[in-house]
């Protein structure tokens, strides 16, 4: 385990006027007609998740894409991930004895901290095999979701963006404020050195770097770059990311 370091991370709480939404649009009744199977996989239309047959090996597919949508609803114009209905999903495939395997998915902008670090630690601590494949880009808490699973991969053309925490909406101009900051902070680095290969004070660095984005602190690494920085383990394609889990031995 890594030493922890006070360090920044991105943060969004959106505000949402109530009267914009209708809280029970996006509920749905999960029954069998969600479901499209097929000789060798199982599709969610409710989630987007499939299950697959990977040489004799059931894997479940999750995907995590747009804003990961946390204790406020977004507007219905937004591609999000709601973390309420990943979270049964997980432990599902970890109680199921048929299911060998979880594969995540990322395409994300980021989103709630708390909503992502939840996901985070319930992936992290799954006794089967995961693996983590990044496509397009896993910015912001999408970071932590990355290095969530037991071996995570990238493709080339993807990035990671890291930069320092910031919030929406009223903020208190006192020391409380920023004592609550700084404890997130420590949070989120406390996840990604225990599960990645990166150096507290290097991380803190892409972070706080100021010559690359032109509104913002930090750092937009390419997959390549973010292998050789050791936040992810691999440069990898869907097939790099079945076989690691339908080969591991547990």
């Amino acid at each position: 385990m890594k030493s922890k370091n006070n360090t920044f991370f991105s943060f969004t709480v959106p505000e949402i006027n109530s009267d914009d939404h209708d809280l029970n649009a996006d509920e749905r009744e999960i029954n069998e007609s969600s479901y499209q199977e097929s000789d060798n996989c199982n599709f969610n239309e409710y989630d987007g998740s499939v299950t697959v047959d990977h040489k004799g090996k059931y894997i479940h597919c999750l995907t995590i894409i747009g804003q990961i949508e946390g204790h406020y609803i977004l507007p219905p114009n937004n591609k999000t991930t709601k973390y309420e209905h990943l979270i049964p999903r997980i432990i599902s495939v970890e109680e199921n004895p048929d299911i060998s395997g979880l594969l995540v998915i990322l395409n994300t902008v980021g989103g709630d901290i708390e909503a992502g670090l939840a996901l985070s630690e319930l992936i992290a601590g799954m006794s089967k095999p995961t693996a983590s494949l990044v496509l397009g880009g896993s910015h912001s808490i999408g970071v932590p979701l990355a290095v969530s699973a037991k071996h995570s991969f990238i493709a080339p053309t993807a990035s990671m963006t890291i930069h320092p925490v910031r919030m929406n909406g009223l903020i208190l101009g006192v020391d409380q404020a920023l004592i609550y900051l700084k404890k997130m902070e420590e949070r989120v680095l406390d996840f990604i050195s225990r599960n990645s290969n990166i150096s507290d004070k290097r991380f803190k660095e892409l972070m706080l770097n100021n010559n690359q984005l032109v509104t913002d602190l930090g750092t937009v690494l390419s997959g390549a770059e973010a292998v050789k920085e050791g936040i992810i383990d691999d440069i990898g394609t869907i097939n790099d990311a079945l076989n690691f889990i339908s080969n591991y031995n547990l």
